[in-house]
């Protein structure tokens, strides 16, 4: 029947949906209730296909039907599915992000309990293009529009950022030519001082996405008056903020600048603002450093646990290091070639450094050599160290050097004979 055609093709590949959307006769089940309250788009949602997604909404399916028999919608099974590209689509269409579930929990809340953090960022960082195109339109007495409709666009893109390093806003802002202006900048800051004011002032006060607003006005702020030094290109804006100390090139322009746009917050009733207040009352170069607060409050984002971060703009993900040091990372060319004239004064006595400790770490093809009954290939890569019952004090020197070896990981023997654990990343209880 058609609807088992439609469950197919909500698992199908591209290539084969582009066959089926002239069929005028499925377009009039993109809406219904199916078994336990799904509709298609919940299944395309949770089975994390985006092409499909696109067709259910392009035909009119209610992104916000919540007749679930546990009153889940789309968006909370986007969350769940981890796909970010879906929860924008979704929130792009008209999500509500309010909505909960027969538990109380709303879309992010339950994306959050399962780990699908990246999705909660998207969804606690969404923002309306429709409320910032309200200030392209002239408003009663007004001749012209407060914010021009050729820069709407660009702005958005800056508030819907969830990386909030400033070298990155100013690098979207350089990204977009028609924002490389000192009237148009103006006029993009002030717009952000009136939704700061209004997410201060509406029903329910939005306290994280007034200060985000505010934070933003405040890097468009110093764009702008950089622009008016003759800083055409807004390099030497760049240069201040990623200029690090001699000692261990700690940025404390940037550093200062994060802590500047905290204070200047105008609510300082706001229960966020003390509560950053008090996070940063630290001196420079300590951990947490402001930035990384920042982003935690702002994003829900754990900043810098469990990825690597580009050193230059913040970006999460990044996968290209330092060829001399292979001690900082970046995430692309560009951000390496822009943090060069900073890190090229400690980049050679980190590689020093690195040979040091080099030095003193044992080598396992001389531990093989010296100890072969005790040392046993598993598989490609991976050894065991085995240690005859009731020695482990005798042979400890030996379990040492193993350990701290260049190997990348060991197995782990649990002291009965033939008996051993999968692989683990090193541990000094290995046994």
């Amino acid at each position: 029947c058609t609807i088992d055609r439609l469950f197919d093709l909500i698992t199908v590949e591209k290539r084969e949906l582009l066959k089926y959307k002239s069929f005028p006769h499925l377009i009039l089940y993109f809406s219904i209730i199916l078994q336990y309250g799904m509709t298609p788009l919940m299944h395309a949602a949770y089975k994390g296909k985006a092409d499909m997604c696109h067709l259910l909404l392009q035909h009119g399916a209610d992104v916000n039907c919540n007749q679930h028999e546990y009153g889940y919608t789309a968006l909370m099974f986007a969350g769940l599915s981890g796909k970010t590209d879906i929860t924008s689509m979704m929130l792009d269409a008209g999500a509500e992000t309010s909505l909960v579930n027969s538990v109380g929990r709303t879309a992010a809340q339950m994306a959050a309990f399962v780990g699908q953090h990246d999705c909660v960022t998207v969804i606690n960082n969404f923002f309306s293009r429709a409320r910032l195109e309200y200030y392209t339109r002239p408003q009663g007495l007004e001749r012209e529009p407060k914010l021009p409709p050729v820069l709407a666009g660009p702005l958005h893109r800056i508030i819907m950022t969830t990386n909030l390093n400033p070298v990155k806003i100013v690098m979207l802002v350089k990204e977009n030519p028609v924002l490389v202006d000192v009237a148009a900048l103006e006029k993009c800051y002030q717009v952000m001082d009136l939704l700061c004011e209004q997410c201060v002032k509406q029903q329910g006060m939005n306290e994280v996405q007034a200060m985000k607003m505010h934070y933003i006005s405040c890097v468009l702020q110093k764009c702008s008056a950089f622009l008016q030094k003759r800083d055409d290109k807004l390099d030497a804006l760049v240069k201040s903020l990623l200029r690090g100390r001699d000692s261990d090139g700690f940025p404390q322009y940037q550093e200062k600048f994060i802590r500047d746009c905290i204070r200047k917050f105008p609510y300082c009733e706001a229960t966020l603002l003390q509560q950053l207040v008090r996070r940063i009352t630290l001196n420079f170069g300590n951990d947490p450093t402001v930035f990384s607060v920042l982003t935690q409050a702002l994003t829900g984002q754990m900043a810098f646990i469990d990825a690597d971060y580009c050193a230059t703009c913040g970006e999460r993900g990044a996968d290209k290091r330092c060829s001399p040091c292979k001690a900082v990372i970046y995430c692309s060319l560009t951000c390496q070639k822009l943090h060069w004239f900073t890190h090229k004064k400690l980049c050679r006595s980190i590689q020093e450094q690195s040979a040091n400790l080099d030095k003193d770490v044992p080598r396992f093809k001389e531990l093989k050599g010296a100890h072969p009954s005790f040392i046993s290939k598993k598989s490609e890569g991976t050894y065991c160290l085995w240690i005859p019952m009731g020695h482990h004090l005798h042979f400890s020197h030996l379990a040492d050097a193993f350990i701290q070896s260049d190997l990348q990981v060991i197995t782990r023997y649990k002291g009965r004979q033939g008996e051993r654990e999968e692989v683990l990343p090193k541990d000094p209880y290995w046994w």
